[in-house]
């Protein structure tokens, strides 16, 4: 019997769900910073094994919105409670309950949908921490299974995919078994180009940037890709900082860009960066639609 299924993999912003997902499937897809909706899109990434396939839908953080790019992201992830086989809500060693746990707490509580409990950087507890929250989600009576897991170091990773598995309904492969991603090369290239202006760049200035692939080509008299980007950003204070003094800002960017890019081609990679303002885009429904997010 082939079993096969959808689970969504929801929580707070910074989490470690982008982390969990990229250990799972084994590649970098989803990108990663320390900093607020650094995932904007519902991403699906796809496990396969012999007698069974799980299509993960990595979503946008749940916060509250202050824009209509963050009301799209929060739509988004809920509307995915509705869609999947399984959900995984994920939280991280914090002993109390923050606020925004418990407002997914609450959208859970009429959820029939299975759920499964990750307590993600189980490495910073000790066993007896580690047992009292365990004991606490379980007398909420929401979950199915609690795992404590450490996203970055694979720690019970395995005993999370055999609990999905175990909870998984009868289903065909829907996806072929080399494929780990729904989302097209230049997605991928373009959140590794915002990845690496995230963790760059000063607290104020991420949250504004868009990614847009202008283009790809492929040499015909060497083994080069040319890949041609625009930045984006909200205000012209933001590009001169994007570009910093003499260009480096742009230069570190693209340089630590250009090596994710290759990996992921398998070839060498000549990347063009351009810095643009469109001024407040984010709250523009026009624009956040222009860009992709629908």
């Amino acid at each position: 019997m082939y079993k096969s299924g959808f689970v969504t993999v929801i929580g707070r912003p910074n989490v470690g769900k982008s982390t969990l997902l990229n250990q799972v499937i084994g590649e970098k897809i989803s990108i990663i910073s320390d900093k607020p909706q650094t995932t904007r899109n519902k991403i699906q990434l796809v496990y396969t094994a012999e007698d069974f396939q799980i299509v993960f839908l990595d979503t946008p953080g749940i916060q509250t919105p202050k824009n209509v790019l963050g009301e799209y992201m929060l739509k988004l992830s809920k509307s995915t409670l509705e869609e999947v086989d399984i959900i995984t809500f994920m939280v991280d060693e914090s002993i109390e309950t923050g606020r925004l746990d418990k407002y997914i707490l609450e959208q859970l509580v009429d959820i029939s949908t299975p759920i499964i409990l990750l307590i993600n950087k189980c490495d910073k507890l000790s066993n007896e921490e580690i047992e009292g929250l365990v004991a606490k989600y379980q007398a909420m009576n929401l979950f199915k299974r609690i795992i404590p897991i450490s996203a970055l170091d694979g720690t019970n990773i395995d005993e999370y995919i055999e609990t999905i598995k175990n909870l998984l309904p009868e289903g065909p492969q829907y996806f072929p078994d080399d494929m780990i991603t729904d989302q097209p090369e230049r997605f991928i290239i373009a959140e590794i180009i915002r990845e690496k202006a995230l963790l760059n760049l000063d607290e104020e200035v991420p949250h504004g940037i868009y990614v847009g692939i202008e283009g790809i080509k492929t040499r015909e008299d060497k083994d080069i890709i040319d890949v041609f980007a625009n930045i984006y950003c909200e205000k012209e204070s933001h590009k001169g900082i994007i570009i910093g003094k003499r260009g480096n800002m742009l230069k570190a960017i693209g340089m630590s860009a250009r090596e994710d890019i290759e990996k992921l081609m398998g070839s060498k990679v000549n990347l063009q960066l351009w810095v643009k303002v469109e001024k407040n885009w984010r709250d523009k429904e026009n624009k956040v639609k222009y860009f992709g997010y629908r």
